[in-house]
């Protein structure tokens, strides 16, 4: 098996795109209507959207992506900056697979990992991307900046990820499988929120040769020059001009030490959210809550 069973994404078609020299995307598609791109995050793959895809594709044509590093799309070697792997080339992966299948402009449904890939991806391509909903994140600029203990604590994938190479991508490549049940069976709700299937397609594309590298790649480019990219915008006052769905759960870290609402004011112009009863993965904790915040924003 080298994707996620079909019966996850029944009708969907898969694809690879090529985006960059060397560099290919997968992405899988399906549904009609506007478009309507969904990134997923860490240490996950595309499969994280299997429950509401079928909801979500009577209404819109969707593309589901894995990221650079990420899933069965390419894994290059990073570079000494990390900039490679910084969300800026990663949005323009995404923006030139979605030109390529034939979007100009089109929405951006994001979690986690990939909610930062798609605030750069609003930023640089601010014409591209009509509305942006993002899940359980606060910008990267604001989260570093005020990591207290009790943030280290939960989040101390941030910064076992970013230490220099080859060490944490040792650890990982021991055990991938254990990676992700340690990893995502530690949030509130356990391991119970996950269909067997795509846990499995988590751990079988973690134990793909390089994942370890990309995915620690995406956080050290997170933790140095995506922060310089995020102050230069801080700097020059440039907000994000499209509408901004902001979505968390109540009993993740992100409502816990932050203040969502408020530190996305301060980085976009339109802004709106809540949190909502479930935990950090709420696409599968939460299925049908997510479905009846972000069907009629995008409706809109």
């Amino acid at each position: 098996m080298t994707t996620p069973p079909d019966d996850l994404f029944p009708g969907f078609t898969t694809h690879t795109v090529q985006t960059a020299p060397g560099v290919q995307i997968h992405v899988r598609s399906g549904g009609r209507g506007t478009p309507l791109l969904l990134l997923h995050g860490h240490p996950q793959t595309h499969a994280l959207w299997h429950r509401v895809a079928p909801a979500l594709a009577q209404h819109h044509t969707l593309v589901l992506a894995d990221l650079r590093g990420y899933g069965d799309s390419s894994k290059p070697p990073g570079e000494p900056d990390h900039a490679n792997y910084s969300k800026r080339v990663m949005a323009q992966d995404l923006l030139a697979a979605m030109r390529a299948l034939g979007h100009e402009r089109f929405d951006v449904l994001a979690h986690d990992r990939g909610a930062r890939v798609a605030h750069r991806l609003a930023q640089d391509h601010p014409r591209a991307v009509r509305r942006l909903a993002l899940l359980d994140i606060a910008p990267t600029l604001a989260m570093y900046r005020q990591t207290t203990e009790t943030f280290a604590r939960a989040y101390w994938h941030w910064f076992f990820l970013i230490q220099p190479a080859p060490l944490p991508e040792r650890l990982i490549e021991a055990d991938p499988a254990a990676y992700v049940r340690d990893v995502m069976g530690r949030r509130s709700a356990g391991l119970a929120p996950f269909d067997p299937r795509a846990l499995a397609a988590y751990q079988r594309a973690l134990a793909l040769p390089g994942t370890a590298h990309g995915l620690c790649e995406d956080y050290r480019a997170s933790a140095g020059i995506d922060l310089e990219h995020d102050q230069a915008d801080r700097d020059a006052h440039r907000l994000l001009p499209m509408p901004l769905l902001v979505l968390w759960g109540r009993e993740g870290v992100v409502h816990r030490c932050f203040q969502p609402l408020h530190e996305w004011r301060a980085v976009a112009t339109d802004v709106r959210g809540r949190a909502l009863d479930c935990g950090h993965y709420i696409a599968e904790e939460a299925p049908q809550a997510l479905l009846d915040e972000v069907l009629p924003f995008f409706a809109a």
